[in-house]
Order: C-alpha cells, then sequence, then structure tokens
C-alpha cells in the first residue's frame, strides 16, 4: 500500500518537472514497518484445581506419640530422589543445596504467594511436607548430661535439587517470577526459580557435561583404581556419588 502511495505521489510530481526537486526535497513519506508478535501461548489444557491456594501446615504433626530421633544428617546429604519433576505446574522453586525447613518458613511462603496471585487464573501446590521431624533441646543453663533434651519444634528435611512448590495456570513466568525470588531469597539453603524448559535444560547441561568430559582422570576412576590408597581416606557417602556432593552441598565443578 505504502509503495503505490509513493509511486501514485512521484507520478503526479513527475509531471511538473520544475517543482520536482522542491517537493522531494521538503516532503518525506515515512515508512514504518509491520511489527511482528510472538504467537500467544495456549492455556487450554489447563485445568485449576478447586483449592488453588497453598494450605496450612500445621506446627505439630497429627500422630500419637512421637519418638525423639537423632539428627541422621544423611536426610539433607546428597542429591533428591523423589519430588525433583514437576508434576502440574509450569514454575517452582528449586532447592540448590540441603537444609531444613521451619514452620515459620513455610508460613512466610505460603503467606506471600497467597496475597499476590490471582486464584482465577493461577494456583500453587506443596512439594513438601510438613514439619515432621522433632528436633530437641535443653533449657538454657542447664548442666551437661541428664539424657537427651525436651521437643523444642519440627523441621522438614529438604536435599538438593528437590522442588519447594510449583505454580502454575493461565500464567507466564514473568508474571510469578518476582514472587518466587523473593521467597527464594528467604529460604534458609541456596534456591532458585525455575521453569519447566529450564529444568530440563540444567539437568541436560550436567547430562552434557559428564559425557564430553575431556579429563581421563575424574573422581570415579580415580577412587576406583585405588591410586595412592585413596580408598582409605574416601566416606562411603563421597564412593556412592563420586564426589559430586560435600555434605548438603553440591560441587558444580565436579565430573
Amino acid at each position: 500500500m505504502i509503495s503505490l502511495l509513493k509511486s501514485a505521489f512521484w507520478g503526479l510530481a513527475g509531471r511538473t518537472p520544475c517543482s520536482a526537486g522542491l517537493l522531494q526535497n521538503s516532503l518525506k513519506v515515512l515508512s514504518a514497518g509491520l511489527k511482528t508478535y510472538e504467537q500467544p501461548p495456549d492455556y487450554s489444557d489447563v485445568v485449576l484445581p478447586e483449592r488453588p491456594k497453598l494450605k496450612f501446615f500445621s506446627k505439630v504433626p497429627n500422630i500419637k506419640k512421637v519418638k525423639k530421633e537423632m539428627k541422621r544428617l544423611r536426610d539433607i546429604q546428597g542429591p533428591a530422589q523423589r519430588a525433583n519433576t514437576f508434576v502440574k505446574g509450569q514454575y517452582g522453586i528449586v532447592a540448590m543445596g540441603g537444609g531444613y525447613l521451619h514452620w515459620g518458613h513455610m508460613e512466610m511462603m505460603r503467606l506471600t504467594i497467597n496475597r499476590r496471585m490471582d486464584p482465577r487464573t493461577t494456583f500453587a501446590m506443596w512439594r513438601v511436607n510438613g514439619p515432621y521431624k522433632p528436633i530437641t533441646r535443653k533449657g538454657l543453663g542447664q548442666r551437661m548430661g541428664g539424657g537427651k533434651g525436651a521437643i523444642d519444634h519440627y523441621v522438614t528435611p529438604v536435599k538438593c535439587g528437590r522442588l519447594i512448590l510449583e505454580v502454575g495456570g493461565r500464567c507466564e513466568l514473568g508474571e510469578v517470577e518476582p514472587v518466587l525470588s523473593e521467597v527464594a531469597k528467604k529460604l534458609p539453603f541456596p534456591a532458585k526459580v525455575v521453569s519447566k524448559e529450564s529444568l530440563a535444560a540444567m539437568r541436560q547441561e550436567e547430562a552434557e557435561r559428564q559425557l564430553n568430559n575431556q579429563n581421563p582422570w575424574t573422581f570415579q576412576r580415580v577412587v576406583t583404581a585405588n591410586m595412592l590408597g585413596i580408598r582409605k581416606v574416601v566416606s562411603p557417602f563421597d564412593l556412592h556419588h563420586h564426589g559430586r556432593f560435600t555434605g548438603k552441598f553440591q560441587l558444580k565443578g565436579r565430573v
């Protein structure tokens, strides 16, 4: 259309050669290109649950008698074997290290997300259980001995790579990322906001790094061959995970 208008205008101007140069210098036809927008996502298959908001967790587990437990640091060490993939949501918060979630952390997440999300288009769901592991503590000023202290509170152990919660519905990452980032910064362990695609890309990058490794002297080969008698000082935990984890933290550069 613009090209037709240009040709018609310069055709009229060409009939008067004396004014053609003057018109060409004084008039300028502005032509703006058409903007191309991305096709909006299709939310036809998204089904919102009856209760889209995060549910309330009790401070104390609903059991008759709670037994005192040992620390069992293996509950927060190593990679998570369950709840490490998405189920219903498209976005979520994944733990990049191990730690314990207190009831206050869960209330912080619940109140922050429920207040700032639109239940008509968005839903959120937990991927962790309520506090169930008892933590004992003795009173201030007590002497040593006297047995194990009384139960003080309950926590939920979390391993590296576990999803804390999921958010989904008819929304995009840019709408929920500020809220999830604000929540992830307040957790007692390093956490990251991910989507289905970014989580799959992260796992694919780890697999490719291990597949395309150019260094033949990997931790697994050195320990398996027992070079310099290293098996004497390597723990069964490191032997099982090939040195990719140090306690509750993951060594990203280790292959």
